[in-house]
């Protein structure tokens, strides 16, 4: 008898998914009112995330710290890979559905006054 391990496809795992929800930080223009204003609305979201308990990580990119390159033999480079400037801030939420990630998306994109990007993880059943 053989035995095939089908992973579940996108949306199929049985319990629940990870879901990046993030922006640019060029996307988020505000005045120097504005800020505060966004920040303390931003954060009672993530409070409700954190209360609802699908908060995973969350965090704003260290702009001013040059990210580097680090290969298997442990040097490093301060060469990344082209394409891949990350900025802006991400929130990782565990979700059951789709839909439930796009309304989260939704309500960050509301309290930050920019619209937000929302990708899955795959699923890993080590992590």
């Amino acid at each position: 008898m053989v035995t095939v391990a089908v992973l579940p496809g996108p949306g199929q795992y049985r319990g629940m998914t990870k879901y990046l929800i993030s922006f640019p930080s060029e996307a988020m223009v505000l005045t120097d009112e504005e800020f505060p204003i966004v920040s303390s609305d931003s954060h009672a979201v993530i409070e409700e995330a954190k209360t609802a308990g699908v908060y995973v990580f969350g965090g704003g990119i260290q702009e001013e710290v040059d990210p580097v390159l680090v290969s298997a033999d442990g040097s490093v480079s301060t060469r990344i890979y082209p394409g891949s400037e990350l900025t802006g801030g991400f929130t990782v939420l565990e979700l059951p559905t789709r839909k439930d990630a796009v309304e989260w998306a939704r309500k960050i994109a509301v309290a930050c006054r920019c619209p937000q990007e929302l990708r899955e993880f795959g699923y890993d059943p080590a992590s």
